[in-house]
Formats: C-alpha cells, structure tokens, sequence
C-alpha cells in the first residue's frame, strides 16, 4: 500500500471503521528502530503507516500522560468524569440505562421515591407515539442532568485549574505520538498487518454484494 497516496480523510476514516480491540504492540517492536526519513513523502508516508500499526499503543500513551497529569490534581479527575458523564448522557440509549439504573438502585432504599422518579407517559397521536419523543432521566428532562454536570464539571476545572494541565498533557501525549510515528521505521510487520487490513476490507465488501 502506499500510504503516500492516502489523504487525511482517507486515515481518519480507516481509523474509524478499523477494530479497536487489538491488544497494543509489544514494547520491545515500539521501540525497536528509529531512522530519519530522507524526504518529506517519505515522512509522510511514515507517519500514516505508524499511526494506523501503532493505534492502541499511541492511544494508551496518551491516555497515560493524560493519567500523570492528573496524579496532582484529584479534583480534575472528577471534572473530567463529569464532563464524559454529561456528553455521554447527550446519547439516547446511555440515558436511558443511566436512567434505569439509578432508579433500580433508589427502589432498593425507597420504593415511594423511585415510583416518583419513572418518566411521564408517552404522548400518542392517532394511535401512534409521539415521533419526537423527549427523553428524561430519573423523571426529569435529560438538559437538566445536562446543566447540573456541566455547570458542576466547570466549576471543578476552575477550582482545580485542571483545564490548563489537561491542555498541556495532551500536548505532550500528541506531540510524542507525532515523534514517535514520525522516526519509527516501518517494519515488515506494519507493511504486512496493512496487507492483512485490505484484504479483509475487500472480502467484507465482497460479501456483502
């Protein structure tokens, strides 16, 4: 494959679809060889080819750095739990077993509170549920629960001027990757796992005519 004719969209796209699951590379195969690429394809071609082979690696060392930095500030973790929270809850099917699970648990203390806590009935038009359906969480709207960890997940990154470190964790997590991907000779491996990916690429279309 050459990775020089494929474009950012081209990567971002195969990164998408590419499974995850994939256990990360042994360390002694990331940090086996490092060379300068002779030209500009050639570093181009280079980091597409590492970011690809080297995906769960690169996203476990970020993740890391992004741990590290956090050590020093534990009111920072719980910003950033609280700000996942209310972007995940912005999903239907997260809100609903959000939902339902904080109900179960709040029947298990009070059955009275829990009864309190089921949504409203759903609105039905010529004998059909409403298409636009709201969606609420422990009773209430879902922008409520939206609003409470949002506003509480602001003020703990500004109480814990977490956002600043998190800003330059990152940083230091993407600028290693771009290192990394950028001096890591592509072995035989790497060529022959892109190889592997495209074939199977292949097969899935195939059998899906």
């Amino acid at each position: 494959m050459d990775w020089g004719n494929v474009t950012a969209e081209d990567l971002i796209d195969a990164l998408r679809e590419v499974d995850w699951s994939s256990p990360p590379r042994p360390l002694a195969e990331f940090f086996s060889k490092f060379t300068v690429p002779r030209s500009y394809a050639k570093w181009n071609s280079r980091l597409k080819c590492n970011l690809y082979y080297y995906r769960t690696n690169y996203f476990i060392m970020v993740v890391v750095i992004l741990g590290l930095g956090f050590l020093r500030r534990p009111l920072a973790i719980v910003a950033a739990l609280l700000t996942a929270l209310s972007i995940a809850i912005l999903n239907d099917s997260f809100a609903g077993s959000f939902s339902e699970k904080v109900t179960r648990s709040v029947r298990q203390i009070s059955p009275h509170l829990a009864a309190k806590m089921r949504p409203p009935h759903t609105p039905v038009i010529r004998g059909r549920p409403s298409a636009k359906r709201a969606i609420f969480i422990c009773g209430r709207p879902r922008w409520v629960f939206v609003l409470i960890f949002s506003s509480a997940s602001v003020s703990l990154w500004f109480v814990s001027c977490g956002l600043l470190t998190v800003l330059w964790a990152f940083t230091i997590g993407l600028l290693a990757t771009i290192l990394h991907a950028s001096f890591r000779t592509p072995n035989l491996k790497a060529r022959l796992n892109t190889f592997r990916e495209e074939f199977r690429a292949v097969w899935r279309n195939y059998s899906e005519l």
